[in-house]
């Protein structure tokens, strides 16, 4: 196993404080002054008088402190889905930027093998985001430290699962309950690593909070760079919808970069988000499920509608990098989910579902997508082409990568 050597950052105790009473202290500091495009011009609020841009371009690049983002659409951190294939392929259809699925401080800390498999990065992911879970400030800190040693350009931080196997430990959406207790995980964060921190949250635990504009200040006060806003409540799981308005009000209360997620699925609806909401970005999730084109609309203004062979060609090409990250075994229950994902709206879908979930290797199902859909082929073809120019697999992080037992926010 590779080894991954644990780096501390030394903590100036009266600049900790400094960053703990007066809000937006971090961005002064020498290490947080932002640089301003010429394409960004400043707006304030009449309600709070805070600072953001205005948003005139989706593909135009961006700033989360010092990491500069290519667009403004993001790929949403989801527990069994983002895997590296996944965040790969988001790269390469437009995502500026990526985030692993959770991974728990206390794992990393124990040294847990199968969640240091988490921690396998590619180089043509960065931006990446690594997004850590825990309830305990210290553990927190040795994760956070740990996953930029590996080769995280951000930290993130789970506030908003609201899976019960995460909440009851006091992580993820719990930490909404708590704001004194969700500043000091999120400052001993922000006080061990040298990269910029953000925090995914939803609106609150119950429906109809607001804590989330409430906690937004305070964590900008301790040092987080940016913040995701998925404005459904905990108990709301997926369900209704996301409500934007509680958006735009974060975005007043804050002058750190928001990014809008939930219900966003296509160019129009990510234009009308950013231009309602003020948000710097959009963070796509369940959207983006069996749909990068989606992802190349969103972020190119190019209009995506994949004929069927070209749909399963990115099908095949998936499964491909996913036995080659995990093995084939492991791949077989993995990819089952995808498969409808893909598939759904194309001819005889349900009848290729039905023979593919009774593969039990990989290779007969993708013998099965290319039999029954003969146009693939031809798009395998570049496609292959394409991987011929991928980094090298033996220079990135081989780790053994798990399949989560959880479930997202």
């Amino acid at each position: 196993m590779a080894c991954i050597r644990k780096r501390c950052r030394p903590v100036d105790s009266d600049a900790a404080l400094d960053a703990r009473t007066n809000p937006g202290w971090h961005r002064g500091t020498p290490d947080y002054i932002p640089r301003q495009r010429a394409s960004q011009t400043s707006r304030r609020s009449s309600q709070g008088g805070r600072y953001h841009a205005s948003v005139s371009r989706i593909d135009e690049p961006w700033l989360i402190r010092d990491v500069e983002v290519p667009t403004r659409v993001a790929l949403a951190p989801m527990a069994g889905v983002s895997v590296q294939a996944f965040r790969r392929q988001g790269r390469r259809f437009g995502a500026g930027l990526v985030c692993s699925e959770m991974v728990s401080a206390c794992g990393l800390s124990y040294g847990n093998e199968r969640t240091l498999g988490y921690l396998r990065i590619a180089r043509d992911e960065h931006p990446l985001a690594v997004q850590i879970f825990g309830s305990e400030p210290e553990r927190m800190a040795e994760a956070a430290q740990m996953v930029v040693d590996a080769g995280a350009d951000l930290v993130d931080i789970n506030f908003g699962c609201p899976v019960r196997k995460v909440t009851k430990t006091g992580a993820g959406a719990s930490a909404l309950e708590d704001h004194d207790v969700a500043c000091r995980l999120a400052g001993a964060v922000v006080d061990a690593v040298d990269v910029p921190v953000s925090v995914k949250m939803r609106r609150g635990v119950r429906n109809g909070s607001r804590t989330a504009l409430d906690l937004g200040p305070r964590l900008e006060a301790v040092g987080v760079a940016a913040l995701t806003l998925h404005p459904r409540s905990a108990q709301q799981m997926y369900t209704g919808t996301a409500d934007h308005a509680l958006t735009a009000e974060l975005v007043q209360r804050v002058g750190v970069p928001v990014m809008a997620s939930g219900d966003i699925t296509d160019r129009s609806t990510a234009e009308r988000v950013l231009d309602e909401t003020g948000a710097e970005a959009v963070m796509i999730g369940r959207g983006a499920q069996g749909r990068p084109w989606a992802l190349r609309e969103m972020a190119k203004g190019v209009a995506q509608d994949p004929e069927p062979g070209e749909v399963v060609a990115e099908l095949v090409r998936f499964m491909r990098e996913v036995v080659r990250e995990m093995g084939a075994e492991r791949s077989v229950g993995f990819l089952r989910k995808f498969y409808g994902w893909y598939l759904r709206g194309l001819p005889g879908a349900k009848q290729v579902r039905g023979e593919l979930m009774a593969c039990t290797t990989v290779d007969d199902a993708e013998r099965v997508l290319l039999a029954s859909f003969p146009g693939a082929a031809e798009h395998l073809c570049s496609h292959e082409a394409e991987l011929a120019e991928l980094p090298d697999s033996e220079l990135d992080r081989l780790l053994d990568l798990p399949i989560s037992i959880y479930g997202g926010g």
